[in-house]
Order: C-alpha cells, then structure tokens, then sequence
C-alpha cells in the first residue's frame, strides 16, 4: 500500500481546458467552476464530463480514548447516538444528502458500544470498540491497523461497484479532532500548538490541556511519526484508518474523492504519504475552522470549494459542496462553443 498513484488522464485534462477554453463565455469568466469541471472530466476520462448522478457518501464512526480525557465538550456516549441518528436519517448530513441527492452510508469501525438493533451492514466492518488514548498508548494493534485499512478499501469497492461517480468521506466520533491533528502535525513535522483547533468548540483552559495531549502524543510515538503506518497506528484510530484506507482505494480505482473536513483531509494527506499522487484524486468541500485543516489543504495543493466556517463534520461540507461540482459539469458540458456560433 505505498505505490505511486497514477493522475487522471493528462490527454483528458488537456482536452477538458481547450473545451473550456472554447466556450461561448468570456475567457476566464466561469472561475474555479471551469476548472472543477476540467478536474472532473479528467477523472472520469472523457470530455464533456458525464453528469454526477451517482454520488456516495461515507461516514466512518469510532471512538477516542482520548475523549475521556478532557478534549472534547462532549461525553463518548454521543457518538453511538449519533450512528443510530444517521441511520434513522435524521442528521445534519442526512438533511442535506436528501436535499442534494447524495446516497448516505455509515460504518461502525470502532464505536465503544455494541449498537444493539442497528442493521447488520452498520457493524459489518467494526474492528474494536473504541481506539486507545493516544497520549498513554498506541491506537491501535498492527493486525488492528490492517483490518481498519483493509475496512475502508473493501467499502471504497463496494461503492464504486455500486455506482459511485463520486465519493464523499465522513466522520463520527467524539475526540477525533485529537488524533487527526496529531496526525497532520506528524506528516508536517509541527508542533501540537501549530494545529490544535477548539474541536467541538471547547473553552480556553480546555483547548490548553488539548495541546499538551496532542504534544504529548506526538512525544510519545516520536521516530515513528516518519512513517506514515506508524503514524496510524501510534497516533491515529481505527475509523481514520478506515478512511485512509477508503481514500487510497478511491485513487487507485481512478474514482474522484470530494473531501469534508479536519478528519476527511486529515486522511488525505496520510493518504498520499502511503501512497503519492492520491491527492490529484480529491477535491477539497470546504475549510473548516479547525487550524490543521488549512495547513494539511495547502500542503496537498487544494483550494476548498466552500468556507462557511462550518464544524460539524459527518461530511456536511462535502455534501453542501457537492451542487457546485454538479454545476462545473453543466457548463462544461452544456454551453455552446465558440466556435459553432460564428
């Protein structure tokens, strides 16, 4: 799993520009509309794109050991709440995927709880009932880091077997803020100061105590963080690696990725440590107000599609971003050319 991810098709992408170069609008008028929908078209390897009418969201649920360690406004208790409130589609997410056609899927991999009466499929990839507290130990096992990563791919298959055009990633799980910004400082060789955000909104004397525990962290799996694997399995949880492992899949199957937030990019640069070039496979939803989220974007290259000063996660804001993907496709689709109307 650390091969060299090929690009989409440059040919494509070089036919995507000349035809958005020769529509009837003035030249630069359509912006970064023009350019998602060159992106798209490159993905799918045809020019005009075909339009998104498949698009797949999943949200990977876990929890934190950390989370019982004052970094979270919120008790762990809420996140099997929250998995039984997406499968009664009752959500935020769930709310906008109804209002933009998006299919939803949530994944237990590593809820702490046994989630009685959820359906079967919800539970069918679960690896362990919570991860560990990354400041005192491992997330995870080395078998347990290969299941989570071996999770994520089989469901990125599962999806685009099923139809996926587009997939979306989501998260749930209180405390997930932590790992992930220990994981964007590992890849970026920064201080827990540097990219610490208030998470679930948490107040000064908190986000204080959540720094020493993301430094604490990263102190304690030290060398390892070099190596992406490592930095999963020290300082990482089972539902990120889920997500990696779901993102790493998605790039290899040639299937463009719209990412969400802290957690979704996150991944996506641990993602391309494991395996380079995934990131020309993903367009960024929308910046989040965590702080580890713009420095992970800018180290990919991505510009977010929407800033909304959204933080709810669950992949709202890849799915709120999602109506404008659709819109690059129609026009670079759909607006005459130029040169037919001379």
């Amino acid at each position: 799993m650390t091969s060299t991810v090929s690009p989409p098709d440059p040919a494509t992408a070089a036919a995507a520009a000349e035809r958005l170069a020769g529509l009837a609008t003035p030249a630069g008028a359509l912006g970064r509309l023009g350019v998602l929908g060159a992106w798209v078209a490159a993905c799918q390897g045809c020019v005009p794109p075909e339009p998104l009418d498949d698009v797949r969201l999943v949200i990977f649920a876990g929890d934190h050991g950390v989370a019982r360690h004052g970094v979270s406004a919120y008790p762990p208790a809420i996140t099997p709440a929250m998995v039984r409130t997406f499968v009664a589609g009752r959500a935020g997410v769930n709310a906008l995927a109804a209002a933009h056609d998006v299919h939803v899927r949530v994944l237990d991999i590593g809820v702490d709880d046994d989630l009685e009466g959820v359906p079967d499929e919800v539970r069918a990839h679960k690896v362990r009932r919570g991860s560990g507290a990354i400041h005192l130990e491992d997330a995870l096992t080395a078998d347990e880091l290969e299941r989570s990563l071996a999770a994520g791919r089989a469901v990125a298959l599962e999806e685009i077997a099923a139809g996926a055009q587009l997939l979306l990633s989501g998260d749930m799980g209180i405390g997930n803020t932590t790992p992930a910004a220990a994981m964007v400082a590992a890849a970026l060789g920064l201080p827990a100061a540097e990219v610490t955000g208030r998470g679930t909104g948490v107040d000064d004397a908190a986000l204080e105590h959540k720094v020493a525990v993301v430094q604490a962290a990263l102190d304690r799996a030290g060398s390892r963080l070099d190596d992406p694997l490592q930095t999963l399995r020290a300082v990482g949880s089972a539902d990120l690696a889920a997500t990696v492992g779901y993102l790493v899949q998605a790039a290899e199957s040639r299937v463009p990725v719209l990412l969400d937030g802290l957690m979704s990019v996150a991944c996506a640069l641990t993602a391309e440590r494991l395996a380079p070039g995934v990131s020309a496979w993903c367009a960024a939803g929308h910046r989040s107000t965590e702080p580890a989220q713009s420095l992970a974007l800018e180290k990919l290259g991505l510009e977010p599609v929407l800033d909304l000063g959204l933080r709810l996660g669950e992949g709202s804001g890849a799915v709120a971003a999602v109506p404008v993907l659709r819109s690059a496709v129609a026009l670079l689709r759909d607006v005459a050319l130029l040169a037919d109307l001379m």
